[in-house]
């Protein structure tokens, strides 16, 4: 597992994961479209003020790497969100961040969701617990519950 730090999303951290979440492939693979500069700004500006969201960044060989994010949606469903930019793939970053961000997030069950051809981040939901909660065309909805 690859040492890591998750530590609060700060506005400095803002101009790297804006370029992280406009990278073709990552978009490809989160179907989530990028938002241009004034959007990302508006939509990170509501999460780091919403005192029921928990935001961290994560830092791996002191660079930001991406985020990972838990938030309510809907009546009843805490979900988590997380980003790792395209040249920190395939290091073990998500699954170690996910691992950590659930040592803090004690609230289950937790949903998140996934693009069904986005096999590595499926795997990365599996290896910390999470199993199918409803399969859908594009995307799967994943549940933790212990």
């Amino acid at each position: 597992m690859p040492k890591i730090l998750l530590r609060p999303v700060t506005e400095t951290d803002l101009p790297i994961l804006f370029q992280q979440q406009l990278e073709p492939e990552a978009v490809a693979m989160s179907t989530y479209p990028a938002k241009d500069r004034g959007e990302f700004m508006r939509h990170w500006e509501g999460i780091l003020k919403n005192k029921n969201v928990t935001a961290r960044t994560i830092i791996y060989k002191d660079k930001v790497t991406g985020h990972i994010i838990c938030w309510k949606e809907g009546k009843y469903e805490q979900r988590i969100g997380y980003w790792i930019g395209k040249e920190f793939w395939r290091r073990g970053i998500a699954s170690t961040a996910v691992a950590e961000f659930l040592l803090l997030m004690k609230t289950r069950p937790l949903f998140a969701e996934v693009a069904n051809h986005n096999l590595a981040s499926r795997r990365v939901l599996e290896k910390n617990g999470f199993s199918i909660h409803d399969e859908g065309g594009k995307i799967s909805m994943y549940k933790l519950e212990k």
